[in-house]
């Protein structure tokens, strides 16, 4: 495993984060693993040298969080050893409340995952998404009485309008309020908008870029398909990425990665995690995997290596897209 630093801090973490979303329970997705199945994961990460974990509240409703945490102390691994992240704003309940980005929310929130993880702090405390209805002074002071209690070390924000999260840099620092340190974005090789706006923002402001679907939920593999969208749970059932990708376009872009992988024998999702790696401002893309095999061959490529070249044959045949994850 390769490591550097979070963002602009002095945190040290691994080239790639075990994202959470996957494990859980069935009951919120029917794709997701259960707590029995999901546990091997998170011990194989840290075996692989992984100490970097990003869940959510959101998923499987906390119980992601929960599982998270039992396994951490069961595993008997040290606080200080692992950086922890997790992310408010999606609604956890029916009351009107129990979502978004207000004081009320966010001071709830935390307690309730710092509850669910088992820990004191969080290493990095994420807003989802912006949240329109909320003053974005009260967002960042609430966020700012989070880090100053010592509940969380860090701040990081999530996919959003560029101008939002410039708006939100610059009221942190008229305030001289906590900043955000991250930008958790939707970036791979089949979607690349993000490349107009938000990447170079993040790259000048010395914000670390944590991409969420670096695979693209799977679509890189080269194993879907138009007409039934492929063979695996998850692809059949996964309707958010139904609409993200499945341009003509974005074929053309699996096949290059194929291409690529098989003249360099490794896998298409080393390839596709390579091109991130090779892509300035790049911390630690959120990987996910359901079968161990997927998770030990992922990894493997933050040690591939891509010439300029390559790396400008797999970008050619981008198209672009519809802004998409923000919602």
């Amino acid at each position: 495993m390769q490591y550097t630093k979070l963002g602009n801090t002095g945190v040290t973490v691994s080239r790639v984060a075990l994202g959470m979303m996957t494990y859980g329970t069935p009951k919120w997705r029917p794709w997701v693993l259960d707590e029995a199945a999901s546990r091997p994961f998170i011990e194989r990460a840290l075996k692989l040298g992984i100490n970097f974990f990003d869940t959510a509240d959101m998923y499987s409703l906390g119980e992601s969080e929960n599982l998270l945490g039992r396994a951490l102390k069961d595993f008997g691994v040290a606080r200080e050893r692992v950086v922890i992240a997790t992310k408010v704003f999606s609604p956890m309940g029916d009351d009107a409340n129990e979502r978004g980005l207000s004081r009320k929310h966010i001071l709830h929130s935390i307690d309730n995952s710092l509850r669910r993880l088992g820990t004191d702090y969080v290493d990095l405390y994420q807003i989802h998404r912006f949240d329109p209805e909320t003053p974005i002074e009260e967002t960042l002071e609430a966020l700012h009485d989070v880090v100053k209690a010592g509940k969380a070390r860090y701040l990081g924000a999530s996919s959003m309008w560029t101008w939002q999260f410039a708006r939100m840099l610059y009221t942190a620092d008229r305030l001289r309020l906590s900043r955000f340190v991250t930008m958790q974005n939707h970036y791979n090789l089949v979607y690349r908008e993000e490349e107009r706006e938000m990447i170079p923002l993040c790259r000048a402001e010395k914000i670390g870029l944590l991409p969420w679907s670096p695979l693209a939920r799977g679509f890189v593999m080269g194993t879907h398909r138009r007409k039934d969208y492929g063979d695996s749970l998850r692809a059949k059932t996964d309707d958010y990425a139904h609409k993200l990708y499945y341009q003509d376009d974005d074929f053309a872009v699996v096949d290059r990665i194929t291409e690529i992988a098989r003249r360099k024998a490794v896998s298409n999702a080393q390839i596709a995690l390579a091109w991130l790696l090779h892509q300035p401002g790049m911390t630690a893309p959120i990987i996910g995997a359901s079968t161990l095999e997927q998770l030990d061959d992922t990894v493997k490529g933050v040690d591939v290596k891509l010439t300029a070249e390559e790396l400008k044959y797999l970008a050619e045949p981008y198209r672009p897209h519809q802004v998409l994850g923000h919602h």
